[in-house]
């Protein structure tokens, strides 16, 4: 079963058809070579649809939707012509059970042709980045895979740095050999009665003690 869908890119509700002369050279077609414009050969819906790579210009009447004629678009060749001598007008390449013809297709409004040319462009953009993206994939699997595993017999050997250590080791041992200096002891504190005691003593008996006239 194909997985090609049906995608419709633009939708022009009126058209219009005209039959051509033959180009009898090499030059650009020309709208006003057409003759009456008013007499035009059909009248009817435009539709753009995209199913897988493909692209057609389908002309199929407003009311019932049935198909009057059919363009395969291809960029590279002549399906779609714009005229020489107008914004509105183009030369249509229609086929039918392996038969071509060429048919002249209008637009009433520029805006419309413009939309007309746009879609087909995006078709064609749409196309190149498929196309990128599929090219890219190809070679990503065509890269040879690495082989990171182990073969037998290898083994993976882990080096931890240890910058900081030394540096905290060498602290450790400052403050272990600081730890155990010897520290002079003070002598004890005043013992409450011997302060009760110095100041129970009179100030004369004090001026006796410090009299420098005693042995």
């Amino acid at each position: 079963m194909s997985d090609e869908y049906e995608s419709v890119l633009l939708v022009i509700r009126e058209c219009y058809v005209y039959k051509i002369p033959p180009r009898t050279s090499s030059r650009e077609y020309k709208a006003s070579e057409w003759g009456d414009m008013e007499a035009f050969l059909w009248k009817g819906r435009l539709r753009v649809i995209s199913v897988g790579e493909k692209c057609f210009i389908k002309l199929e009447d407003g009311t019932t939707g049935e198909l009057f004629a059919q363009c395969l678009y291809d960029p590279d060749t002549n399906t779609v012509e714009p005229v020489r001598d107008s914004s509105r007008y183009f030369v249509l390449r229609i086929e039918d059970d392996g038969r071509h013809a060429f048919i002249g297709m209008g637009f009433q409004e520029r805006s419309e042709a413009f939309d007309f040319q746009v879609a087909l462009q995006d078709h064609v953009k749409h196309l190149k980045i498929e196309k990128e993206s599929a090219e890219y994939s190809k070679k990503a699997l065509e890269q040879p895979k690495r082989d990171y595993s182990l073969k037998e017999g290898q083994t993976i050997r882990l080096k931890i740095g240890n910058h900081n250590t030394r540096h905290i080791d060498s602290i450790s041992s400052i403050n272990t050999d600081e730890s155990t200096k010897t520290v002079p002891l003070l002598p004890p504190p005043p013992s409450a009665a011997s302060v009760r005691k110095k100041q129970s003593i009179s100030p004369a008996a004090q001026n006796i003690q410090r009299s420098p006239f005693l042995f």
